[in-house]
């Protein structure tokens, strides 16, 4: 079973959507890093996201190191998205995110980084979320203005679902 470390922009959009609670009903486990969890989410929605399902797990030393010193060599990059590129690197866990310069990140140092879209395709996939609420979800996340997602990726799932 994969485990999806979740940055924070991926929970976001899918509160955007109002897919929060069917994202964590379709059998996927999502986890953040502890350290994720206290700075940028711990105060808002986070007890609502644990009681969903959400899961906070510690970085080991070494992991710490890695995020600290992936922070040192990207400066665009946030200490705590750093810490979910570490989490990222244990076995049978990958890294989501929409943040482009996290997701290049990861990709080069991980070989593979996913994002909203594909998250999106595999709670189609599982079944058990109704097609219209992902093109509900997915419309209502692609028209704010802070979307950046991808106008033919959007186009082509709302057509096919």
């Amino acid at each position: 079973m994969i485990v999806l470390v979740s940055d924070t922009s991926i929970l976001i959009d899918l509160e955007r959507g109002g897919l929060l609670e069917a994202a964590f009903s379709c059998g996927m486990t999502l986890v953040v890093p502890d350290l994720l969890y206290d700075r940028e989410l711990a105060d808002e929605n986070g007890p609502y996201l644990k009681s969903l399902g959400l899961g906070v797990v510690s970085l080991s030393p070494a992991e710490v190191a890695l995020a600290q010193e992936v922070s040192q060599a990207r400066k665009g990059l946030s200490l705590p998205d750093c810490f979910a590129l570490s989490c990222a690197t244990r076995p049978d866990h990958v890294l989501v995110t929409g943040d482009r310069l996290l997701k290049k990140e990861a990709s080069s140092r991980l070989g593979v980084a996913f994002g909203l879209l594909w998250l999106l395709d595999h709670m189609h996939e599982s079944g058990h979320v109704p097609p219209a609420n992902l093109i509900d979800g997915l419309t209502r996340i692609a028209q704010h203005p802070r979307a950046r997602l991808p106008a033919d990726e959007v186009k082509r799932r709302l057509t096919s679902w």
